[in-house]
């Protein structure tokens, strides 16, 4: 299995950027299709952002196309998340998380689609 570690979170004002990275250790993450979600107090964990396993194809919430970038780098196992002019509905738990794949062109839409998780970092975004 893959463990998955992000990091990058923290406290910071409207229209800041702030980028989130995941670290992937005990197996390639060119095996699997990744995915940001987030989860805010009292709200269902939602998918932000989702790249395929050869990282040709992308998905953006919709509250976040033009502000938030995915991208991976299989070489470093890493994936990322540039988020520029934050806003404070952008305050929750980020999470990363990877899902099987065997489609390098792929993308993932379901929580329940992905097997692996990581622990989840906070953004809190201020007014």
């Amino acid at each position: 299995q893959v463990q998955l570690v992000e990091s990058g979170g923290g406290l910071v004002q409207a229209g800041d950027s702030l980028r989130l990275s995941c670290a992937a250790s005990g197996r390639p993450i060119n095996f699997y299709a990744m995915g940001w979600f987030r989860q805010a107090p009292g709200k269902e964990r939602e998918l932000v952002a989702a790249i395929s396993r050869s990282g040709s194809k992308t998905y953006y919430q919709d509250s976040v196309k033009g502000r938030f970038t995915i991208s991976r780098d299989n070489a470093k196992n890493t994936v990322s998340l540039q988020m520029n002019s934050l806003k404070p509905e952008d305050t929750a738990v980020y999470y990363c998380a990877a899902a099987t794949s065997y489609d390098y062109g792929r993308l993932n839409y379901r929580k329940d689609e992905y097997n692996y998780w990581g622990q989840g970092t906070q953004v809190t975004v201020s007014s």
